[in-house]
């Protein structure tokens, strides 16, 4: 079999800023650290990177970087940061990162926005010029913004929108699961709805915080695939942050707020996905390969 991962992070703190990550996470993530992570089993392994959130300043930097160490990760195609609502900014911001080998689309992170975001007027304008240069739109978002995707999807038609993580719903954990709420069941089927989106099965792991079972995520997967159907589905790891699992309490000395970034965790997602896309009778080969290639426009 051969994986595509549709969503993977890279990151190294020592290069670049990110005032975002703590914990096991405030660590380098690049080239080794991928390869002890590698999956077993699958005969070919490549990826699409998507930023990480490093500083704006750096941005274009890091796209760069990611650039220079493809060969090395299996990066075969680059989600680069950029602001889609500062008019002539945005303008030169994509004219930049065109020139960054293997960018294929770019990524305004919008799950700490304010609602409303993506469908105001200097949004659109610079989403219809992402469009323009054939390039995706990762739309990373929580739960309740799925309708403000919908919005843009409906105002910029032309464009390609990739949702990550499912539009992050309330899973629970393997220990109290939440079953799919009636609002997100709603909201992604009017977003999939719109034909140029497709979703991501990716991040579960990381809403549940690292504590989640295959029984626990089914529900969503088959929720995805009832919404957009097999064609539009992707997998993708979200490594390494869907790959925090908690420690036990008592274990080594720690308790249990503490965590660690599994070595077993991003295998054990790709396993889940492609068990359960086997037993739908889905084409795996699809789900773990063809349409992220196909809508990402990797060569």
């Amino acid at each position: 079999m051969r994986l595509l991962d549709s969503h993977l992070h890279l990151w190294d703190p020592d290069r670049f800023d990110y005032a975002w990550l703590e914990g096991p996470l405030r660590a380098r993530f690049a080239v080794h650290e991928l390869r002890a992570s590698a999956i077993r089993g699958f005969e070919e392994q490549a990826a699409v990177f998507v930023q990480a959130e490093c500083a704006p300043t750096q941005w274009v930097d890091e796209a760069w970087w990611v650039a220079g160490i493809a060969a090395e990760t299996g990066v075969r195609g680059i989600v680069a940061a950029a602001r889609l609502d500062r008019g002539d900014e945005t303008a030169t911001q994509l004219a930049v990162l065109a020139d960054v080998p293997l960018v294929v689309g770019v990524r305004h992170l919008l799950q700490g926005e304010p609602d409303g975001l993506a469908t105001s007027p200097a949004f659109l304008d610079g989403a219809a010029l992402v469009a323009e240069r054939g390039w995706t739109f990762d739309a990373c978002v929580r739960a309740p913004q799925l309708p403000d995707v919908a919005g843009l999807a409906a105002a910029v038609p032309e464009l390609l929108i990739v949702l990550d993580h499912l539009g992050k719903p309330e899973v629970g954990t393997a220990d109290a699961p939440r079953s799919p709420g009636a609002a997100w069941l709603r909201d992604l089927d009017a977003l999939a709805a719109h034909p140029r989106v497709s979703c991501k099965l990716s991040g579960l792991p990381a809403e549940a915080g690292g504590r989640w079972d295959a029984a626990q995520v089914v529900p969503f997967l088959d929720a995805a695939l009832e919404a957009f159907g097999p064609d539009r589905l992707m997998w993708g790891s979200d490594w390494p942050v869907s790959a925090v699992r908690p420690v036990p309490a008592g274990a080594a000395g720690r308790d249990d707020t503490d965590a660690i970034v599994a070595a077993g965790a991003r295998e054990a997602w790709a396993r889940t996905v492609a068990t359960w896309a086997g037993d739908r009778g889905l084409d795996v080969d699809a789900v773990l390969w063809r349409n992220a290639e196909r809508l990402y426009g990797l060569r």
